[in-house]
């Protein structure tokens, strides 16, 4: 199957920060937060080590017009803070169904950074979705309090392989209906 990407992400303005799309010069910023071990353990496909040209090769996987899924740079320049504050997406993974995704760097947690970002990304909804769902790790409460401060609502326990952690992690998943 083919998915074509119409046009890259529209900014989406917060409060203190901008989600944007991704641009190449991001990458270094990228490999500095992502190579952390404590945000690789806390994502499903972020290897840890960061392999040379993982950063690279995620932004220019995120600016493809055909790639599966929307992404936004947390961008805190306009607050003064840094350009890269995370990163926040929406995989399409069904009929107006979407997964959304998170990460943030270090120095920013505790902060309201996520939950800003996800509160945000709902309330635009791009891709017009009328569910979205989303994951955390049992061992990463503070996600799931973002999700839950978001309105999204407790689904279950699952599990989910974890690339950093080579192996399969419990979870619990969430749903949100937009609107």
């Amino acid at each position: 199957m083919i998915l074509e990407k119409i046009a890259a992400p529209a900014d989406i303005r917060t409060e203190r920060f901008t989600l944007r799309p991704v641009r190449a010069s991001d990458a270094g910023l990228f490999a500095l937060y992502a190579g952390d071990r404590r945000v690789a353990e806390a994502t499903q496909g972020i290897p840890h080590p960061l392999p040379p040209g993982a950063a690279e090769a995620f932004c220019a996987r995120a600016m493809s017009r055909t790639a599966e899924e929307d992404t936004w740079v947390m961008d805190g320049t306009r607050a003064g803070l840094p350009e890269v504050l995370g990163v926040i997406s929406l995989k399409k993974i069904d009929r107006a169904q979407s997964e959304v995704a998170f990460w943030v760097a270090p120095a920013f947690w505790n902060h309201g950074i996520a939950s800003e970002a996800v509160v945000a990304l709902v309330a635009a909804n791009p891709q017009d979705c009328t569910t979205l769902f989303a994951e955390a790790f049992q061992d990463n409460p503070g996600s799931a309090r973002v999700l839950s401060n978001a309105g999204f609502q407790y689904l279950g326990d699952a599990e989910s392989y974890s690339v950093a952690r080579k192996a399969r992690v419990p979870t619990w998943t969430y749903l949100r209906r937009p609107g």
